[in-house]
């Protein structure tokens, strides 16, 4: 947020980032800066209506992509990790994520900001390494 900021179309905003959160659920490669537009919602601004314009144009040029499941001749599980620390200006709070692959296949994935501030970025790796386990 910045002060003295021009405010954008709430209700548009509201609407369009709504559908946004739905698509995130099958296009994880926006569900990260989906959640941060979405931090917003309550008082947008003109540049977090362009952030998600930018979001609409990425989605626009990868139309035909999403998850795909497909047979890989096995079932075994990977689950892959990482976290930053005190990567978020506003607050220090870290930034972590986790998927998961069964049979080389995208089954599970999550990204978020953490309720507490790490001591230290090992803390915040080991966090969410237990989180994906």
């Amino acid at each position: 947020m910045e002060d003295g900021a021009q405010l954008a179309d709430r209700e548009k905003y509201q609407k369009i980032v709504g559908k946004l959160i739905y698509l995130a659920h099958i296009r994880p490669d926006v569900s990260y800066a989906v959640g941060v537009v979405s931090q917003f919602m309550h008082q947008p601004q003109v540049h977090h209506m362009k952030a998600v314009w930018r979001i609409i144009i990425h989605l626009i040029g990868k139309v035909g992509h999403g998850v795909l499941l497909k047979n890989n001749g096995h079932l075994k599980t990977q689950i892959y990790t990482d976290a930053g620390w005190g990567c978020e200006k506003g607050d220090r709070k870290s930034t972590s994520g986790y998927f998961t692959l069964v049979g080389g296949n995208l089954v599970t994935w999550k990204s978020k900001k953490k309720n507490v501030v790490a001591l230290s970025s090992a803390e915040a790796e080991f966090r969410r390494i237990a989180q994906g386990v």
